[in-house]
């Protein structure tokens, strides 16, 4: 439910916030923030916040450079980490031109349409996002290096994990901000972490992955850590990859209930438009050159398919029941945009039952059958059948998707003509992302 305005303005006074963060991504994913003042907060919900859009990549250019940051009521929260005498909250925004439009390149206001369009056609989704990251030792200057913060591996105890007592805080930070982290452990790669969170809707869902992002990098900086959201940090180990749990429903009933043993028409066919139009989506979900060094390794998938058991494919049914009956796509990678790959694979899944499309059969073993369609093998393939999908162009409006190949052709062609791509990736990503 929405708060009102009044009621928020209080609980700013009652609570001496001081300042107050009005954060928003960029077309990429990268999330952007602008902070003012508590008492110009008022003024905020009533007008907007200009910034100058031609200042970020991919928003604008200098002869239409203003646009609005409108601050979302319900995304209040206070930042735990900051003092509690002035304290620092936070609103996610939604990005509207001076006559109010919405900006082509919010992924908040796009995910929020796919929302509406989902429950006009009877349906409601939920996310439940499974997000892994690397924590990385600092020099005497702060700055990153690429040495993993332990030597620890999957589901290790200290003193092995020395990740621990980082993933503890994030935890309790998280669920002081009033969202729901399900489950934190080590995963395979030194240093590397997860942190999972209970499913809700998908606008929340995506809110939720932005602040763990925030809450990530500011407990890790208070350890003396810096944590890297890439992902393929190092050549050799697991990548990090960014699991969406996805459930749907119909009134009251999970569509995923039973799939294993009786699967329900319309969800086949959900899963069905994902597997079709994952291909043209992998532009999105891996948006870094370096994110295809992931894929097919270390479980990431390469191939498309599914499978109830095959914890390598691209679509995995976990072993659940009732509401927590899910589906499990396993391709997307921290460093994208989750607005938009929520709303894609939403999109994806409607245009499955609107199509009746029929669900292939499971791949149930290791590597890829004979004449199991794959992922795409660069950013460079990735972009171009993106740009080729009639699917893509039906849900992303043609302004974001341009600027979106161009930059990413340009970062694919600065890679590859690297003389050593994966020390280009580091340098120009590491502590971006």
């Amino acid at each position: 439910m929405t708060r009102g305005i009044s009621d928020i303005l209080q609980f700013v006074e009652e609570n001496d916030i001081k300042f107050v963060r009005l954060a928003f991504c960029d077309i990429f994913g990268v999330q952007k923030n602008i902070a003012i003042l508590s008492s110009y907060l008022e003024h905020a919900f009533e007008k907007g916040v200009s910034f100058d859009a031609s200042a970020i990549a991919g928003f604008g250019n200098v002869t239409e450079s203003d646009l609005f940051l409108h601050p979302d009521p319900d995304t209040l929260a206070i930042f735990p980490w900051r003092p509690s005498q002035g304290c620092v909250a936070r609103f996610y925004c939604n990005i509207r031109y001076p006559d109010g439009r919405p900006f082509e390149g919010d992924g908040r206001l796009l995910l929020a349409r796919t929302e509406r369009r989902a429950l006009e056609e009877g349906f409601s989704f939920q996310l439940g996002p499974e997000c892994e990251f690397y924590l990385f030792a600092t020099n005497e200057r702060g700055e990153p290096v690429l040495k993993p913060y332990d030597r620890a591996d999957y589901f290790d105890v200290m003193p092995l994990d020395h990740g621990e007592n980082v993933r503890r805080s994030i935890c309790l930070t998280l669920e002081e901000m009033g969202l729901r982290p399900e489950r934190s452990h080590h995963e395979q790669g030194p240093g590397q972490n997860e942190v999972d969170f209970h499913r809700s809707a998908p606008l929340q869902a995506a809110d939720n992955l932005e602040t763990l992002r925030t809450a990530v990098k500011a407990i890790a900086a208070q350890n003396g850590l810096f944590a890297s959201f890439l992902p393929k940090p190092i050549e050799k180990e697991s990548g990090s990859g960014l699991h969406f749990n996805l459930s749907a429903w119909r009134g009251e009933k999970n569509l995923f209930e039973n799939f294993r043993d009786c699967p329900d028409p319309q969800a086949a066919s959900m899963l069905a438009g994902i597997l079709r139009h994952i291909p043209a989506i992998t532009a999105f979900a891996n948006p870094l050159p370096g994110s295809y060094r992931r894929l097919g390794c270390f479980e990431a998938p390469s191939a498309v398919g599914w499978s109830a058991q095959n914890r390598s494919q691209l679509v995995r049914l976990p072993a659940a029941s009732g509401s927590d009956s899910r589906i499990e796509v396993r391709s997307p990678d921290p460093a994208c945009n989750p607005y938009v790959v929520a709303a894609l694979l939403l999109e994806a899944a409607m245009s499955g039952v609107r199509e009746g499309l029929p669900l292939p059969p499971p791949s149930d073993f290791d590597g890829a059958d004979a004449g199991e369609s794959r992922l795409p093998q660069s950013l460079g393939d990735a972009l171009e059948a993106a740009g080729q999908s009639e699917f893509i162009h039906s849900v992303l409006p043609e302004k974001y998707l341009s600027q979106y190949i161009k930059q990413k052709e340009r970062e694919f062609a600065e890679y590859t003509a690297a003389g050593d791509p994966y020390r280009y990736e580091i340098e120009r990503y590491f502590d971006r992302i």
